[in-house]
């Protein structure tokens, strides 16, 4: 009864992590890995299309095996919160939604630098 939820789950995640190949607000490695955790439980078939694919099918495998990140992805999703980051005080929102921005963003950044390396 649960595995179409968990299936569901997984592409809502893998579709939020397209979005995020063009929108730097959506972090793309976490939602990927997030969409293979969710459809491992849910739809085994999504799940070695996922890991069977050229680009994420090594990122998912260096997630599962290490906890690793490779320092490429690191950089980018840290470039792009940061990115996001300053163009929430250029477009001049409020000092409130940017601490809170801040505080969201610096802790999604300090949970991906201390992940060890991947090797890609």
């Amino acid at each position: 009864m649960t595995r179409p939820l968990w299936t569901a789950f997984g592409g809502l995640a893998l579709a939020l992590a397209m979005l995020g190949v063009v929108l730097p607000i959506l972090p793309t490695t976490p939602l990927v890995i997030l969409a293979a955790f969710a459809f491992g439980k849910g739809s085994p078939r999504f799940a070695a299309m996922l890991e069977e694919h050229h680009f994420f099918g090594p990122i998912i495998a260096e997630w599962r095996a290490n906890g690793a990140i490779a320092p490429r992805y690191k950089a980018m999703a840290v470039g792009m919160m940061g990115a996001v980051l300053a163009l929430s005080v250029w477009m001049g929102f409020s000092g409130v939604v940017i601490g809170i921005q801040a505080v969201c963003i610096g802790a999604a950044a300090a949970f991906i630098l201390s992940r060890p390396n991947g090797s890609r």
